[in-house]
């Protein structure tokens, strides 16, 4: 309509005369600015119309780049492995074609691999890739100090990448300057055994006795509880006893083999105590007579045999002397090879150590035994009782037959050494 108009104006204009010239002029403006405005509105809205064209076309080429771009066909696994082996992380990519893939430590930025060249120093660490799809970032001989997070990057506009991290396990270690060395207590007292360890995870402290008994504790006044583990770093022991004397297996272990153990000798010193089964012993002429003490002592003791209060005893054909040590425990022998009225008397078993001295008294009589005497070969009284004494007849002796019962004089005699020792209560 408006190009019919403007063709009209023309043809008019051109037989127009100055004047009127000049009023076709301004007509035909007036007319170019409506059909400016026409085409401008059209023409925009032709232009929106191409430009969503275009952008279509831009977006389908865009969707077709994107398609094509690389992208990740799994995540990553984290790893836990122990020291000393060998870790390998995994990444998989589609679609690389001329992008690179690289590998960094994510605490530090630490950039480790770029494509298939290596570029950190650390001869431990290779990458290794499966047609480059598949890549494959190896770290060997792995210590502590390879823990963290790890990262493939793909260098695409907008960087992609995935991430995965290794947990190193360590096996426990006893920091030995910071674990309680052999101790010494005396009796009475208070004591701790500690232990320290390092290791991923955190260790487990265990402590139990070398020799498989029960760990004795105590708190305050209450009674000692017996148990056969106690966990924890610290071992308290309160109003130590010579019981809880003894080596105790210090055990840190966090599930990474192997575990480790320190042994550890808690002393409890006290001075020496003795007991005294029989302190009155009666037995027949020419037989071998068995003295008993029982000690207990720590630090070790010096133990004799003294007869009367005067001479030291000593091992020979008429003394044999013996020991047998189990801990802080002594138990003392002294047999009397055929027992002679000479050897009737007092003796003495002493014991000593840097803590003090003990000393138990055994008395030795002589029972007179003839025909018709006692089934055995000779009796010992103890605390007023008639008992068996520990021993035999000598070879040259000569054996009684056996009987029933006592004779009237031994009885006299076993009346005698049993006030006795009622006297000496």
């Amino acid at each position: 309509m408006i190009k019919m108009l403007e063709m009209s104006m023309i043809k008019i204009c051109a037989g127009c005369g100055r004047m009127a010239l000049l009023f076709c002029f301004l007509s035909s403006f007036v007319l170019a600015a409506l059909a400016f405005q026409g085409e401008q509105k059209d023409g925009f809205g032709r232009s929106m119309e191409f430009y969503d064209r275009s952008q279509v076309i831009e977006d389908s080429a865009t969707t077709k780049y994107a398609w094509d771009e690389p992208d990740f066909l799994a995540p990553m696994h984290n790893l836990t492995m122990p020291v000393g082996r060998e870790a390998i992380l995994t990444c998989s990519v589609s679609n690389l074609g001329k992008y690179k893939v690289a590998w960094v430590r994510a605490e530090d930025q630490t950039i480790l691999s770029l494509h298939t060249k290596v570029v950190t120093h650390n001869s431990r660490i290779t990458v290794t890739h499966d047609n480059l799809q598949t890549w494959h970032l190896r770290i060997r001989q792995l210590k502590e100090s390879d823990r963290g997070c790890y990262m493939c990057q793909v260098n695409t506009n907008i960087m992609k990448m995935q991430q995965g991290c290794l947990d190193v396990h360590v096996p426990p270690d006893i920091i030995y300057d910071d674990t309680s060395g052999d101790l010494s207590v005396s009796e009475g007292e208070n004591a701790t055994l500690w232990c320290r360890a390092t290791g991923h995870p955190t260790p487990r402290i265990t402590w139990r006795r070398e020799d498989g008994h029960p760990i004795i504790l105590r708190r305050g006044n209450r009674d000692a509880v017996k148990v056969d583990t106690y966990n924890g770093s610290n071992l308290y022991f309160w109003r130590l006893d010579r019981k809880q004397m003894g080596a105790y297996l210090c055990i840190a272990s966090n599930d990474v083999p192997p575990a480790v153990s320190k042994r550890i000798l808690l002393n409890v010193n006290f001075a020496p105590v003795i007991k005294v089964p029989n302190q009155l012993l009666g037995a027949p002429l020419n037989t071998d007579v068995m003295l008993e003490c029982y000690v207990e002592a720590f630090p070790n003791t010096i133990n004799y045999w003294v007869k009367n209060r005067g001479e030291m005893l000593l091992n020979g054909s008429k003394y044999t002397i013996r020991e047998e040590r189990s801990g802080y425990k002594v138990l003392m022998w002294l047999i009397i090879r055929s027992f002679a009225t000479q050897d009737i008397g007092t003796y003495n078993c002493v014991s000593t150590n840097s803590l003090g001295k003990a000393e138990g008294t055994l008395r030795l009589y002589e029972i007179k035994v003839g025909p018709g005497g006692p089934q055995d070969n000779h009796i010992s009284i103890v605390g007023g009782l008639a008992e068996p004494a520990r021993g035999h007849r000598s070879r040259e002796s000569e054996v009684f037959s056996s009987s029933p019962s006592l004779s009237s004089s031994n009885l006299l005699q076993l009346f005698l050494a049993a006030c006795l020792v009622l006297t000496h209560r």
